[in-house]
């Protein structure tokens, strides 16, 4: 936002020093990131009137001029142009000047001529980008007036960075009152009353207002006898300084009114609006508007339009139409000042690629009470400049009036929240300069009516940020911030997961990261049978369901990886899974229940690659289980028993499943199934494993436990039983455990034989069992007993039988 300093020091006193006005509203909140000084580039130019002009006498293309620079002495220069006369009052950049262009004005001979200055054109002082001689000025501007001030450049532009919760800001008013609060000056609003004649404004034309919550407020003035011509030079020198290019005395109001207070008007030609009615209605689907920059637009039914008895006439809160624009011919103009929602208006602007000054107001919310204010300026200036009469009144369509927001300060909370001491009756002149009004007063307490231009404060919490940025944030002490009496502990599961991380990337694997979003078909073909949770906006039709697994992105990091040619990939996720839920959404509770899983992937070279040591060796179903009991033993889950088998997506020659002590299942990990990986496209040979960390990290033992060195030997003994080869290992085990007990501390299966002498159908299970007691040294008839024993439950229960 382009803020000229000479307008706004109309509305308020400013600082000596632009610099340190600059500082002040960037220390409050209005961050200015840059000043434009126009008049630095010309100082030495001042205003000349040409005296006399003769022939150059050596050059045809040249003349020598007499100038009057109103120092008392004529000056000599030679000059190209030819566009002048004797009499004419041209700028005249004076020995020493810097022209914006770089040059600098020197006492020089042309041609055997003395010059002393520079006749200028408009290019030359960087006013255009093209020249076809001097710049002729008015003949009412003083002679020995600097070029600046009588082009009207001697001002400074503020360039302020005004943010979207911010649209107070966007105006010299809105402005002016944050420099009045941070000065103490007052401020000084215009008080429009224009004078007004012949009939009655509700006899000339009608408003309806069809669509109230886009639109609350419509209001309108007909000014009549109107003459279009260019603007006074005061308000395009202000509207160019703040960007705008003029274009004529009402539109130029329009514009200007729209810079001083902030609310977008527009103009309509009165004669054009057929029945002389307007309309604010939502457009129908398919309909058609021209607007002012010329480009037919085909219009949505979410659009809002003003519209006269039969067709569109502008697209409410972005841009007027073609039909009923303002001309030479205009003489009955129709001003509108209206108020639309700010949702609306953003749809039509980004629909339709039409971003304009009136849409960057409403976007962000403009100010209700600013629409008849706005208007009746508007009204006066356009019977000014144009010499139109005004009629009496104005249609104001307001359907639905809305109350102020109202907020409670509690003065006691100034300190407790800013951390230093304000003076009462500091926050209230601070809240009461920037327009809060006092409503209401309490025990150590007061309600303030919020102005409705100020659409970003809404609670307490607001009024004290007011109050710290006009007090200054510098102002406030640097304190560290009161620490608690203890801290609380890390979570348990915290400490959980940091062993499992550690435990995944000593096992080879690193940590990838995958969206949770996931395409229906990653799911199917895995053989899941729950029912995604589909999303409402999803970003793309891969994306458009919540994974109910993590594998389908580890097996795109796997097909990504293949197609760039990697010969290894061992990577794992720790993420959470989402599953339908009958009852999420209502209350306080998730719309999806939440599973969080690690999930791990190794396919290709064992290793990560090629090795002299072990050339071409491929990852296998142990590399996978590895990396799972890493995880085991890294969070000590002890009693973990591991079965046959798998969800559909395993391949069932080389899966198995997990469980905890207590039965409860802790995952999977296998080979994926060929149907898998034929559907996706994917290299034979890829391992997975998905395990629920609640579970496992609930059978976890962060805490280690001591227990004191054995005192007394172990006793060593082999045990080899033929089997069934379908008979698990954890099987024959567990029966070992539980009938040596308590003197059998552990049974390691270290061979699995198939093969001639044992019978087809068979296997051998050889273990090796380690005997001991806590108390004392077993004798070799208590380790023969117990051996015993477990060979004779073994054969019953199992039907296993000793190998000779």
């Amino acid at each position: 936002m382009k803020i000229s300093v000479k307008w706004l020091g109309d509305y308020v006193a400013l600082p000596p020093s632009v610099d340190e006005l600059a500082r002040k509203l960037t220390a409050a909140g209005l961050e200015i990131e840059g000043l434009e000084r126009p008049a630095e580039g010309l100082k030495g130019v001042v205003v000349g009137q040409i005296q006399e002009s003769v022939q150059h006498p050596n050059a045809d293309k040249l003349s020598v001029t007499k100038i009057d620079a109103g120092t008392g002495a004529l000056l000599q220069v030679v000059c190209g142009a030819k566009n002048f006369k004797v009499g004419d009052k041209v700028p005249l950049a004076t020995v020493g000047a810097k022209l914006p262009n770089g040059m600098e004005i020197k006492q020089a001979a042309l041609r055997g001529v003395d010059s002393s200055g520079m006749l200028c054109s408009a290019k030359e002082l960087g006013l255009s980008e093209e020249s076809s001689g001097l710049l002729i000025l008015s003949p009412d501007q003083k002679v020995g007036t600097p070029i600046a001030e009588a082009l009207g450049l001697d001002d400074v532009v503020l360039e302020v960075n005004v943010t979207p919760n911010r649209p107070d800001a966007l105006s010299h008013l809105g402005v002016a009152r944050e420099v009045g609060v941070v000065t103490g000056a007052a401020l000084k609003v215009p008080q429009p009353k224009p004078v007004e004649s012949g009939a009655p404004a509700s006899e000339k034309v009608k408003v309806r207002v069809e669509s109230p919550e886009r639109c609350p407020r419509y209001a309108a003035r007909v000014v009549e006898n109107v003459t279009i011509k260019p603007s006074p030079q005061w308000m395009q020198e202000r509207l160019k300084a703040c960007g705008v290019r003029a274009i004529n005395n009402v539109v130029d109001v329009t514009n200007y009114v729209n810079l001083e207070y902030g609310q977008p008007l527009h103009a309509f030609d009165l004669d054009k609006l057929a029945g002389q009615e307007i309309v604010v209605r939502m457009a129908a689907k398919g309909e058609k508007l021209t607007t002012l920059d010329g480009k037919a637009r085909t219009l949505d039914s979410d659009d809002l339009v003003i519209c006269d008895k039969s067709t569109p006439q502008a697209l409410a809160g972005v841009m007027g139409g073609g039909d009923s624009e303002v001309t030479e011919k205009t003489t009955r103009l129709v001003l509108e000042s209206a108020n639309f929602a700010g949702s609306g208006v953003r749809r039509t602007a980004k629909r339709h690629v039409l971003h304009t000054e009136a849409s960057h107001r409403f976007e962000r919310g403009a100010d209700l009470d600013a629409v008849v204010p706005a208007l009746e300026r508007a009204a006066q200036l356009i019977a000014e400049l144009s010499g139109g009469t005004v009629a009496p009144g104005r249609v104001d369509v307001y359907p639905a009036e809305k109350a102020p927001r109202q907020v409670t300060l509690r003065f006691a909370r100034v300190e407790k929240v800013l951390g230093v001491a304000v003076a009462e009756a500091e926050v209230r002149r601070i809240l009461e300069a920037l327009g809060f009004k006092k409503v209401a007063e309490g025990a150590g307490q007061a309600t303030y009516e919020v102005p409705r231009a100020r659409v970003d404060v809404e609670r307490e919490e607001d009024l004290l940020e007011e109050v710290a940025r006009v007090y200054g944030y510098d102002n406030i002490p640097a304190k560290l911030p009161r620490g608690l009496a203890e801290l609380a502990p890390e979570p348990a599961h915290s400490e959980a997961e940091r062993r499992l991380r550690q435990a995944l990337a000593g096992a080879g694997l690193s940590e990838v990261v995958n969206y949770s979003f996931v395409a229906p078909k990653s799911l199917e073909v895995l053989g899941l049978k729950e029912q995604p949770v589909a999303l409402l906006n999803p970003l793309s039709v891969e994306q458009s369901v919540m994974r109910t697994s993590l594998l389908p992105g580890l097996l795109e990091n796997l097909s990504r990886s293949v197609r760039h040619q990697v010969e290894s990939v061992s990577v794992y996720e720790t993420g959470r899974a989402y599953f339908r839920d009958a009852e999420g959404g209502q209350g306080i509770r998730p719309a999806a229940r939440e599973v969080h899983r690690v999930a791990g992937l190794v396919w290709g070279l064992r290793g990560g690659g090629r090795s002299w040591t072990q050339k071409d060796a491929r990852a296998d179903f142990y590399d996978a289980k590895g990396a799972v009991e890493a995880v085991l033993a890294a969070l000590r889950v002890e009693g973990t028993t591991w079965s046959l088998g798998g969800p559909a997506a395993y391949h069932p020659r080389a899966s198995a499943e997990v469980k905890g002590a207590d039965g409860t299942v802790l995952g999977h990990v296998g080979e994926l199934h060929p149907r898998v990986v034929k559907a996706l496209g994917l290299p034979e040979g890829v391992f997975v494993f998905e395990l629920d960390t609640a579970p496992l990290y609930a059978a976890a033992r962060l805490v280690p436990e001591y227990h004191p060195l054995p005192k007394f030997p172990a006793v060593l003994r082999d045990l080899a039983v033929v089997v069934p080869v379908e008979q698990a290992n954890e099987e024959v085990r567990k029966v070992i455990l539980e009938v040596g007990g308590p003197l059998v501390e552990d049974a390691l299966v270290f061979d699995v034989y198939t093969g001639k002498p044992i019978p087809e159908g068979k296997k051998n299970l050889a273990y090796a069992l380690r005997y001991r007691s806590a108390d004392r040294t077993l004798t070799d008839v208590e380790v023969s007993e117990a051996h015993q024993r477990i060979i004779s439950e073994v054969n019953q229960r199992l039907g296993a039988s000793l190998r000779a």
